[in-house]
Protein backbone atom coordinates (compact mmCIF):
# COMPACT_ATOMS: atom_id res chain seq x y z
CA UNK A 1 0.00 0.00 0.00
CA UNK A 2 1.48 3.29 -1.05
CA UNK A 3 2.05 5.98 1.55
CA UNK A 4 1.71 9.78 0.99
CA UNK A 5 4.12 12.24 2.48
CA UNK A 6 2.66 15.36 4.18
CA UNK A 7 3.49 18.76 2.70
CA UNK A 8 6.52 20.39 4.16
CA UNK A 9 6.01 23.64 6.03
CA UNK A 10 7.03 26.75 4.14
CA UNK A 11 10.46 28.09 4.81
CA UNK A 12 11.74 31.64 4.83
CA UNK A 13 13.22 31.08 1.37
CA UNK A 14 9.88 29.86 0.04
CA UNK A 15 8.23 26.49 -0.06
CA UNK A 16 6.04 24.12 -1.86
CA UNK A 17 2.82 25.72 -0.49
CA UNK A 18 2.03 29.14 1.04
CA UNK A 19 1.35 29.16 4.74
CA UNK A 20 -0.80 31.40 7.02
CA UNK A 21 0.45 35.03 7.10
CA UNK A 22 2.31 35.88 10.26
CA UNK A 23 0.61 37.83 13.02
CA UNK A 24 0.99 41.60 12.99
CA UNK A 25 3.99 42.12 15.22
CA UNK A 26 3.83 45.97 15.11
CA UNK A 27 0.11 46.44 15.98
CA UNK A 28 -0.70 48.36 12.76
CA UNK A 29 -4.28 47.16 12.81
CA UNK A 30 -4.75 48.36 16.36
CA UNK A 31 -3.24 51.73 15.50
CA UNK A 32 -5.55 52.08 12.52
CA UNK A 33 -8.53 51.25 14.72
CA UNK A 34 -7.48 53.86 17.29
CA UNK A 35 -6.96 56.46 14.56
CA UNK A 36 -10.38 55.64 13.15
CA UNK A 37 -12.03 56.14 16.54
CA UNK A 38 -10.07 59.35 17.09
CA UNK A 39 -11.12 60.63 13.67
CA UNK A 40 -14.76 59.92 14.47
CA UNK A 41 -14.51 61.76 17.78
CA UNK A 42 -12.76 64.64 16.05
CA UNK A 43 -15.48 64.91 13.39
CA UNK A 44 -18.16 64.83 16.07
CA UNK A 45 -16.76 67.27 18.64
CA UNK A 46 -14.52 69.64 16.64
CA UNK A 47 -17.39 71.89 15.45
CA UNK A 48 -18.42 72.43 19.07
CA UNK A 49 -14.84 73.28 19.99
CA UNK A 50 -14.62 75.81 17.15
CA UNK A 51 -17.77 77.67 18.21
CA UNK A 52 -17.16 77.38 21.95
CA UNK A 53 -15.06 80.61 22.23
CA UNK A 54 -18.06 82.67 21.13
CA UNK A 55 -20.37 81.06 23.67
CA UNK A 56 -17.80 81.35 26.44
CA UNK A 57 -17.31 85.05 25.72
CA UNK A 58 -21.06 85.54 25.45
CA UNK A 59 -21.62 83.85 28.81
CA UNK A 60 -18.88 85.92 30.45
CA UNK A 61 -19.57 89.33 28.90
CA UNK A 62 -23.17 89.03 27.72
CA UNK A 63 -25.43 86.71 29.65
CA UNK A 64 -23.83 87.06 33.08
CA UNK A 65 -23.87 90.91 33.07
CA UNK A 66 -27.47 90.83 31.84
CA UNK A 67 -28.60 88.52 34.66
CA UNK A 68 -26.53 90.34 37.27
CA UNK A 69 -27.97 93.68 36.14
CA UNK A 70 -31.48 92.28 36.46
CA UNK A 71 -30.70 91.04 39.96
CA UNK A 72 -29.11 94.37 40.95
CA UNK A 73 -32.16 96.29 39.67
CA UNK A 74 -34.19 94.67 42.45
CA UNK A 75 -31.80 95.92 45.15
CA UNK A 76 -30.56 99.18 46.53
CA UNK A 77 -26.84 99.07 45.87
CA UNK A 78 -24.22 101.77 45.43
CA UNK A 79 -21.19 101.73 43.19
CA UNK A 80 -18.94 102.34 46.19
CA UNK A 81 -20.12 99.08 47.84
CA UNK A 82 -21.38 96.76 45.10
CA UNK A 83 -21.56 93.74 47.42
CA UNK A 84 -23.87 95.41 49.95
CA UNK A 85 -27.32 94.81 48.51
CA UNK A 86 -30.64 95.62 50.14
CA UNK A 87 -33.75 94.04 48.63
CA UNK A 88 -36.24 96.68 47.44
CA UNK A 89 -38.24 94.74 44.84
CA UNK A 90 -39.64 96.92 42.07
CA UNK A 91 -39.05 100.22 43.86
CA UNK A 92 -36.25 101.19 41.48
CA UNK A 93 -38.62 100.79 38.53
CA UNK A 94 -41.47 102.74 40.11
CA UNK A 95 -39.04 105.44 41.16
CA UNK A 96 -37.76 105.71 37.60
CA UNK A 97 -41.23 106.16 36.14
CA UNK A 98 -41.89 108.94 38.65
CA UNK A 99 -38.65 110.70 37.70
CA UNK A 100 -39.15 113.64 35.35
CA UNK A 101 -35.55 113.37 34.16
CA UNK A 102 -36.22 109.86 32.88
CA UNK A 103 -39.18 111.02 30.82
CA UNK A 104 -37.18 113.99 29.58
CA UNK A 105 -34.42 111.60 28.45
CA UNK A 106 -37.00 109.33 26.82
CA UNK A 107 -38.51 112.25 24.90
CA UNK A 108 -35.07 113.45 23.81
CA UNK A 109 -34.18 109.94 22.67
CA UNK A 110 -37.40 109.77 20.63
CA UNK A 111 -36.94 113.15 18.96
CA UNK A 112 -33.25 112.64 18.24
CA UNK A 113 -34.08 109.19 16.86
CA UNK A 114 -36.71 110.59 14.51
CA UNK A 115 -34.57 113.54 13.40
CA UNK A 116 -31.60 111.29 12.69
CA UNK A 117 -33.29 108.15 11.34
CA UNK A 118 -35.74 109.54 8.79
CA UNK A 119 -33.31 111.78 6.84
CA UNK A 120 -30.58 109.19 7.20
CA UNK A 121 -32.56 106.40 5.54
CA UNK A 122 -33.95 108.70 2.83
CA UNK A 123 -30.46 109.93 1.94
CA UNK A 124 -29.13 106.36 2.04
CA UNK A 125 -31.85 105.24 -0.37
CA UNK A 126 -31.04 108.06 -2.78
CA UNK A 127 -27.31 107.42 -2.69
CA UNK A 128 -27.80 103.69 -3.20
CA UNK A 129 -30.06 104.38 -6.18
CA UNK A 130 -27.36 106.58 -7.75
CA UNK A 131 -24.59 104.06 -7.07
CA UNK A 132 -26.70 101.31 -8.58
CA UNK A 133 -26.10 102.80 -12.02
CA UNK A 134 -22.87 102.16 -13.88
CA UNK A 135 -20.50 104.90 -12.83
CA UNK A 136 -16.81 105.43 -13.27
CA UNK A 137 -14.77 104.65 -10.15
CA UNK A 138 -17.83 103.11 -8.50
CA UNK A 139 -15.61 101.15 -6.11
CA UNK A 140 -14.06 104.39 -4.87
CA UNK A 141 -17.49 105.86 -4.12
CA UNK A 142 -18.58 102.75 -2.26
CA UNK A 143 -15.45 102.80 -0.10
CA UNK A 144 -15.96 106.51 0.53
CA UNK A 145 -19.50 105.78 1.70
CA UNK A 146 -18.13 103.48 4.38
CA UNK A 147 -15.43 105.89 5.57
CA UNK A 148 -17.66 107.78 8.08
CA UNK A 149 -18.71 104.49 9.65
CA UNK A 150 -15.07 103.52 10.13
CA UNK A 151 -14.25 106.88 11.73
CA UNK A 152 -14.04 107.05 15.50
CA UNK A 153 -17.08 108.50 17.27
CA UNK A 154 -14.82 110.69 19.40
CA UNK A 155 -13.02 112.17 16.40
CA UNK A 156 -16.25 112.80 14.46
CA UNK A 157 -18.01 114.35 17.47
CA UNK A 158 -15.12 116.70 18.21
CA UNK A 159 -15.10 117.89 14.61
CA UNK A 160 -18.84 118.58 14.72
CA UNK A 161 -18.40 120.43 18.02
CA UNK A 162 -16.05 122.80 16.20
CA UNK A 163 -18.45 123.13 13.27
CA UNK A 164 -21.38 124.00 15.56
CA UNK A 165 -19.42 126.35 17.78
CA UNK A 166 -21.35 129.43 18.86
CA UNK A 167 -18.66 132.06 18.33
CA UNK A 168 -16.25 130.59 15.78
CA UNK A 169 -18.14 127.68 14.26
CA UNK A 170 -18.35 127.32 10.50
CA UNK A 171 -22.12 126.71 10.59
CA UNK A 172 -22.78 130.06 12.30
CA UNK A 173 -20.34 131.72 9.92
CA UNK A 174 -22.37 130.40 6.97
CA UNK A 175 -25.63 131.53 8.60
CA UNK A 176 -24.17 134.99 9.17
CA UNK A 177 -22.97 135.08 5.56
CA UNK A 178 -26.53 134.61 4.26
CA UNK A 179 -27.93 137.18 6.68
CA UNK A 180 -29.18 134.94 9.49
CA UNK A 181 -28.22 135.36 13.10
CA UNK A 182 -25.95 132.95 14.98
CA UNK A 183 -27.48 130.00 16.81
CA UNK A 184 -26.40 128.69 20.20
CA UNK A 185 -26.24 125.04 19.13
CA UNK A 186 -25.35 123.67 22.56
CA UNK A 187 -27.67 125.64 24.84
CA UNK A 188 -30.97 125.65 22.95
CA UNK A 189 -33.07 122.49 22.92
CA UNK A 190 -33.98 121.94 19.28
CA UNK A 191 -30.73 123.23 17.75
CA UNK A 192 -28.72 121.00 20.09
CA UNK A 193 -30.80 117.94 19.21
CA UNK A 194 -30.48 118.76 15.52
CA UNK A 195 -26.70 119.09 15.89
CA UNK A 196 -26.42 115.74 17.68
CA UNK A 197 -28.60 114.15 15.00
CA UNK A 198 -26.32 115.41 12.24
CA UNK A 199 -23.44 113.44 13.78
CA UNK A 200 -25.54 110.29 13.67
CA UNK A 201 -26.69 111.02 10.12
CA UNK A 202 -23.15 111.63 8.89
CA UNK A 203 -21.85 108.43 10.47
CA UNK A 204 -24.54 105.94 9.44
CA UNK A 205 -25.87 107.14 6.09
CA UNK A 206 -23.15 105.46 4.04
CA UNK A 207 -23.50 102.21 5.96
CA UNK A 208 -27.22 101.99 5.20
CA UNK A 209 -26.61 103.08 1.61
CA UNK A 210 -24.38 100.05 1.05
CA UNK A 211 -27.07 97.78 2.53
CA UNK A 212 -29.65 99.23 0.15
CA UNK A 213 -27.20 98.95 -2.75
CA UNK A 214 -26.62 95.26 -2.09
CA UNK A 215 -30.39 94.68 -1.99
CA UNK A 216 -30.89 96.64 -5.23
CA UNK A 217 -28.29 94.59 -7.06
CA UNK A 218 -30.17 91.44 -6.09
CA UNK A 219 -33.33 92.60 -7.88
CA UNK A 220 -33.75 90.72 -11.21
CA UNK A 221 -33.12 92.93 -14.24
CA UNK A 222 -36.06 91.32 -16.01
CA UNK A 223 -38.41 93.37 -13.86
CA UNK A 224 -36.82 96.63 -15.01
CA UNK A 225 -36.81 95.51 -18.63
CA UNK A 226 -40.50 94.59 -18.47
CA UNK A 227 -41.33 97.94 -16.87
CA UNK A 228 -39.32 99.77 -19.54
CA UNK A 229 -41.18 97.92 -22.29
CA UNK A 230 -44.45 99.02 -20.70
CA UNK A 231 -43.27 102.63 -20.96
CA UNK A 232 -42.40 103.21 -17.31
CA UNK A 233 -39.90 105.98 -16.62
CA UNK A 234 -36.98 105.53 -14.26
CA UNK A 235 -38.92 107.24 -11.48
CA UNK A 236 -41.89 104.89 -11.94
CA UNK A 237 -39.50 101.93 -12.06
CA UNK A 238 -38.07 103.08 -8.74
CA UNK A 239 -41.54 103.46 -7.19
CA UNK A 240 -43.17 100.31 -8.56
CA UNK A 241 -40.19 97.93 -8.85
CA UNK A 242 -37.35 98.98 -6.55
CA UNK A 243 -39.26 100.01 -3.43
CA UNK A 244 -41.57 96.95 -3.30
CA UNK A 245 -38.55 94.68 -3.69
CA UNK A 246 -36.73 96.51 -0.88
CA UNK A 247 -39.49 96.29 1.72
CA UNK A 248 -37.75 93.63 3.88
CA UNK A 249 -34.46 95.54 3.68
CA UNK A 250 -36.14 98.84 4.53
CA UNK A 251 -37.81 97.21 7.52
CA UNK A 252 -34.46 95.81 8.65
CA UNK A 253 -32.72 99.20 8.45
CA UNK A 254 -35.59 100.90 10.27
CA UNK A 255 -35.39 98.41 13.14
CA UNK A 256 -31.60 98.57 13.37
CA UNK A 257 -31.65 102.37 13.25
CA UNK A 258 -34.32 102.45 15.95
CA UNK A 259 -32.21 100.23 18.18
CA UNK A 260 -29.18 102.40 17.52
CA UNK A 261 -31.15 105.57 18.29
CA UNK A 262 -32.30 104.08 21.60
CA UNK A 263 -28.67 103.43 22.54
CA UNK A 264 -27.20 106.78 21.41
CA UNK A 265 -24.50 107.68 23.91
CA UNK A 266 -21.16 108.83 22.51
CA UNK A 267 -22.44 111.64 20.30
CA UNK A 268 -24.38 113.62 22.98
CA UNK A 269 -21.73 112.91 25.60
CA UNK A 270 -18.93 114.43 23.52
CA UNK A 271 -21.12 117.22 22.15
CA UNK A 272 -21.64 118.63 25.65
CA UNK A 273 -19.29 121.54 26.29
CA UNK A 274 -18.70 120.34 29.86
CA UNK A 275 -18.21 116.71 28.70
CA UNK A 276 -20.71 115.60 31.34
CA UNK A 277 -23.59 113.15 31.33
CA UNK A 278 -26.30 115.75 31.92
CA UNK A 279 -26.81 116.41 28.20
CA UNK A 280 -26.49 120.17 28.44
CA UNK A 281 -27.09 122.67 31.21
CA UNK A 282 -30.84 121.93 31.22
CA UNK A 283 -30.73 118.29 30.06
CA UNK A 284 -31.91 119.47 26.65
CA UNK A 285 -30.22 116.64 24.72
CA UNK A 286 -29.77 114.01 27.42
CA UNK A 287 -30.67 110.59 26.04
CA UNK A 288 -31.51 107.37 27.89
CA UNK A 289 -27.93 106.21 27.48
CA UNK A 290 -26.63 109.40 29.12
CA UNK A 291 -29.25 109.15 31.87
CA UNK A 292 -28.14 105.57 32.57
CA UNK A 293 -24.50 106.67 32.69
CA UNK A 294 -25.32 109.60 34.98
CA UNK A 295 -27.19 107.44 37.47
CA UNK A 296 -24.62 104.65 37.51
CA UNK A 297 -21.24 106.36 37.21
CA UNK A 298 -21.87 109.94 38.32
CA UNK A 299 -24.47 109.49 41.06
CA UNK A 300 -23.21 105.92 41.73
CA UNK A 301 -26.71 104.46 42.11
CA UNK A 302 -26.01 101.02 40.66
CA UNK A 303 -29.45 99.60 41.42
CA UNK A 304 -31.29 102.48 39.75
CA UNK A 305 -28.96 102.38 36.74
CA UNK A 306 -29.60 98.64 36.40
CA UNK A 307 -33.34 99.28 36.36
CA UNK A 308 -32.84 101.86 33.58
CA UNK A 309 -30.78 99.36 31.60
CA UNK A 310 -33.49 96.71 31.88
CA UNK A 311 -36.15 99.25 30.91
CA UNK A 312 -34.17 100.02 27.74
CA UNK A 313 -33.81 96.28 27.14
CA UNK A 314 -37.59 95.80 27.39
CA UNK A 315 -38.11 98.68 24.95
CA UNK A 316 -35.85 96.92 22.45
CA UNK A 317 -37.79 93.69 22.94
CA UNK A 318 -41.00 95.55 22.07
CA UNK A 319 -39.30 96.93 18.96
CA UNK A 320 -38.28 93.39 17.99
CA UNK A 321 -41.83 92.09 18.46
CA UNK A 322 -43.23 94.89 16.29
CA UNK A 323 -40.62 94.07 13.65
CA UNK A 324 -41.64 90.40 13.73
CA UNK A 325 -45.34 91.20 13.35
CA UNK A 326 -44.79 93.64 10.49
CA UNK A 327 -42.42 91.30 8.66
CA UNK A 328 -44.95 88.46 8.90
CA UNK A 329 -47.66 90.65 7.45
CA UNK A 330 -45.37 91.77 4.66
CA UNK A 331 -44.53 88.17 3.78
CA UNK A 332 -48.21 87.24 3.87
CA UNK A 333 -49.18 90.15 1.61
CA UNK A 334 -46.41 89.36 -0.89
Amino acid sequence: MATHDTAAPPTKEGGAAPGRPPADPTGAERRRARLSRRWQRDMRWSPYAFVSPFFLLFLAFGLFPLLYTGWASLHQVEMTAPTDMEWVGLRNYTRIFDDEFFWNAAKNTLTIGIISTVPQLLMAMGLAHILNYKLRASTFYRVAMLAPYATSIAAASLVFVLLFGRDYGMINWALDFVGLGPVDWQSDKWPSQFAVSTIVIWRWTGYNALIYLAAMQAIPQDLYESAALDGASRWKQFIHVTLPSLRPTILFTVVVSTIGATQVFGEPLLFDANKGASGGSEHQFQTLGLYLYEQGWVNQHLGRASAIAWTMFLILIVVGIVNYVISRRLRASS
